[in-house]
């Protein structure tokens, strides 16, 4: 079932939390809501279950308006960040529990446990109690709880964030096999970025309550459409260069005294623009170190390099207060305080206007 968001907003007294969403999120479809603390993105997911009440606009679960119904009528379940278990009660009751209140009989309701325990690997623990249970096993009581009911529309607030970083590496592939296995609509709710690029089949970026950019992975991550996307989204971070173009409607800039040719299908984009001062964006990965002294390359001095395992990160000073990340091999030979160079790969850097904050397109070819 798709759920529609129409110009949704929410306020808590004068806090406009929510400013006018507009989302569509497709039925069968894994979306998550991501975004720093206090962008709206928990108090959205809320709102789509029917926990915090819509201060304007509209919530659709397919045809149906659901602004006025009552969370145990709109046939989600949800998984909240500390599980909310019963410790009273054996794993098999707490999974079992949402049905038990629904007036299931009590052999259906162990006909529905019975299969999910065993698809979530807990089915041995179900005589147990949550105390005796580990972090992750929690987490499949948790999500078994959710199984059992069948929902139409399956919500997570941030559901991972309380295990150990391995497991929740694990976790992530096991969440999207069990949203492939419901054939429902997901909605996740985090901050941390990997998880939403890895799970994700759309990510709507949030941010001081408003949706940033709605797309694919690849898309927020290959095309941010602003200056938050493209900070927010990757790791390590996009660099950010300010500079000034040359001469007007000319694809070149002068960034930290070095000139730097831009590529011709920006052409267009830089002729549009107001000012003659523009936000250079290129990812690490996408930087190469060459020799110093390398035409057309950015001089520079390294000023720290930091060793991630398979790879290095090369902080690379090429002005004051003015530097760039490379991230290279790990048996790269290089150290603090060696003159280099700079090599932006040209088909992925990216432009911003540094006053409206939103990207250059780049001419079709």
């Amino acid at each position: 079932m798709d759920v529609r968001l129409q110009r949704v907003s929410k306020s808590f007294g004068s806090n406009q939390v929510l400013k006018g969403v507009d989302l569509v999120l497709p039925d069968r479809h894994f979306v998550t809501l991501l975004g720093p603390s206090g962008c709206g993105k928990t108090t959205l997911l809320r709102m789509i279950a029917g926990l915090e009440k819509v201060t304007g606009g509209d919530i659709y679960f397919g045809p149906r308006r659901v602004n006025d119904l009552a969370p145990g009528d709109r046939n989600i379940a949800m998984v909240f960040q500390n599980y909310a278990l019963y410790p009273n009660m054996d794993v098999e009751r707490n999974i079992g529990y949402g049905l038990r209140v629904r007036g299931t009989p009590r052999p259906q309701i162990r006909a529905r446990v019975e299969p999910v325990a065993k698809v979530l690997e807990i089915f041995h623990l179900l005589a147990r109690k949550p105390r005796a249970l580990s972090g992750g096993q929690r987490q499949r009581v948790a999500l078994g709880r959710a199984m059992v009911r069948k929902p139409d529309i399956f919500l997570m607030d941030e559901p991972l964030s309380n295990l150990d970083a391995k497991l929740r590496v694990t976790m992530r592939s096991e969440l999207k096999r069990f949203h492939l296995d419901l054939e429902t609509t997901s909605v996740y709710v985090t901050h941390d970025q990997l998880e939403a690029m890895t799970m994700s089949d759309l990510i709507a970026v949030m941010n001081e309550g408003e949706v940033q950019q709605f797309a694919t992975p690849e898309e927020v991550y290959n095309r941010p459409r602003n200056l938050f996307v493209a900070g927010f989204i990757g790791s390590p971070p996009m660099n950010f260069a300010r500079g000034t173009l040359l001469r007007a409607g000319e694809p070149a800039l002068e960034i930290a005294g070095h000139r730097y040719t831009l590529p011709p299908e920006f052409r267009g984009a830089i002729g549009a623009t107001s000012g003659n001062e523009l936000v250079l964006g290129v990812r690490p990965q996408d930087v190469t170190l060459v020799p110093a002294g390398t035409p057309g390359a950015i001089a520079g001095r390294v000023w720290m390099v930091e060793l991630l395992g398979s790879e290095k990160l090369v902080d690379v000073e090429i002005g004051p207060k003015q530097r760039i990340v490379a991230e290279i091999r790990a048996d790269a030979k290089v150290a603090i305080n060696d003159d280099v160079s700079l090599r932006f790969d040209a088909a992925r850097i990216h432009l911003f206007d540094p006053s409206s904050g939103e990207a250059l397109r780049r001419a079709a070819g």
